[in-house]
């Protein structure tokens, strides 16, 4: 616990997590709350799944604020004072991964509700009612997600060591890679469906329509996706630690 406990104190001291975790909030009320304030009549119903895709903004801050919560203690050669402090590496980076997930968790569940509040307020003729459990799924699995890709973020800063580099792998992996692999011929559509990110998408989403068609496509239904997501965080994470205890800090 006191190793959790200095860890807290650790993130927290610095301004990143703030500035990080207050910006992924404000981008995804803010947009949510934008597109419901302008949104007319005649367009129809606000759709639900509006609220997911700002919540993938918010996703992408969140995964800086967590690579560089590693990445800062390695630029400023302060990781060798925390690892002399607590020789178990192990034990230490497992508590920086737990409270960097405790904190992407109250993010994502703060933005995600935010942001519904927001249209409901907004926009009270939408179809925005928690009235089936994929709803509530898609809102309270935020901050899932976004315990999970901290993790993920975690382990690659831990990897990369570099704030500049494990940033932007970690937003070309989510927003770009992820993408163009679908364009790769004959393979493209089976390999993306097999993609973290894709799967962490496919278990927020609330899908009508063209969306329930790609969906059924998805090895997984949408736990399994968060699993499987899960999965690839916890091995990269494990790789991390592996490599960590190996080399100098």
């Amino acid at each position: 616990m006191s190793v959790l406990a200095a860890e807290r104190i650790k993130l927290f001291s610095t301004h990143s997590p703030w500035w990080c975790s207050g910006l992924a909030i404000v981008i995804v009320v803010g947009f949510t709350a934008l597109l419901a304030g302008t949104s007319s009549a005649e367009a129809g119903p606000l759709p639900f799944d509006l609220i997911g895709s700002f919540v993938q903004l918010g996703l992408m801050i969140v995964l800086v604020m967590a690579a560089v919560s590693v990445t800062t203690e390695y630029r400023f050669s302060t990781i060798r004072t925390t690892f002399q402090a607590v020789p178990n590496r192990t034990l230490l980076l497992l508590a920086k991964a737990t409270v960097v997930a405790l904190v992407a968790a109250v993010v994502g569940l703060v933005a995600a509700f935010g942001a519904w509040g927001a249209a409901v307020l907004l926009a009270p003729t939408g179809s925005l009612a928690l009235d089936s459990p994929d709803r509530w799924r898609a809102l309270l699995g935020a901050g899932l997600v976004f315990a999970v890709a901290a993790v993920l973020a975690v382990a690659v800063g831990i990897l990369l060591r570099q704030t500049g580099g494990a940033v932007a792998l970690l937003l070309v992996w989510a927003l770009l890679a992820e993408n163009l692999v679908r364009l790769i011929p004959n393979v493209g559509e089976e390999i993306q469906r097999w993609m973290p990110f894709v799967n962490a998408d496919h278990f927020l989403t609330v899908g009508v329509g063209d969306e329930v068609e790609a969906a059924s496509s998805m090895p997984f239904g949408p736990w399994g996706s968060l699993a499987y997501f899960a999965a690839i965080a916890a091995g990269m994470l494990v790789a991390a630690l592996v490599v960590a205890n190996r080399r100098d800090a």
